[in-house]
């Protein structure tokens, strides 16, 4: 009895575990993500990236002492990255020509608009807009010279 109850017991587990793969078919539409504006391929130059960050914030153009001053400092240390924060930071504490909090939050649409203009010579997409929007109205402690910093020290100010 024993020999005929093994093998049954052996088909029927196989056969119950044996079950079909449940195949799930989600219905997606094709989106194609690009940015046309966006074509710069040229690393911006130490000269270049000091004189047009100045030029962006101030409104207007660095003497020729203190570029050659902050190129020397640029070239002489090892940390490029480095130099450039601290160089964005030394302007962005010496400026009062971006606007206050107040007014980016007024408008925070046209703020962010202006600033994408301004520093990266192109109009912002949807998702910028709506990202940084979000940001800026969900956390209070994001300053209008935070949002300058972050641009001015992004890898696309770096390049045109």
């Amino acid at each position: 009895m024993k020999k005929i109850i093994l093998p049954f017991v052996l088909v029927c587990i196989s056969i119950s575990s044996c079950k079909k793969e449940t195949s799930y078919v989600y219905q997606v539409n094709d989106v194609t993500v690009s940015q046309t504006d966006v074509n710069k391929e040229n690393t911006k130059s130490v000269i270049e990236f000091i004189s047009i960050a100045y030029s962006d914030i101030f409104g207007t153009t660095i003497s020729q002492t203190d570029l050659e001053n902050l190129s020397n400092m640029y070239d002489s240390f090892g940390d490029l990255k480095l130099m450039e924060d601290l160089i964005v930071r030394n302007f962005l504490n010496q400026t009062n020509t971006i606007p206050s909090d107040q007014e980016m939050r007024a408008d925070v649409n046209t703020f962010i608009k202006d600033t994408y203009h301004k520093l990266l010579n192109r109009d912002p997409n949807e998702f910028e807009i709506w990202y940084l929007t979000n940001e800026i109205n969900e956390d209070t402690s994001i300053t209008a010279e935070l949002v300058y910093y972050g641009i001015l020290t992004s890898d696309e100010y770096r390049t045109y």
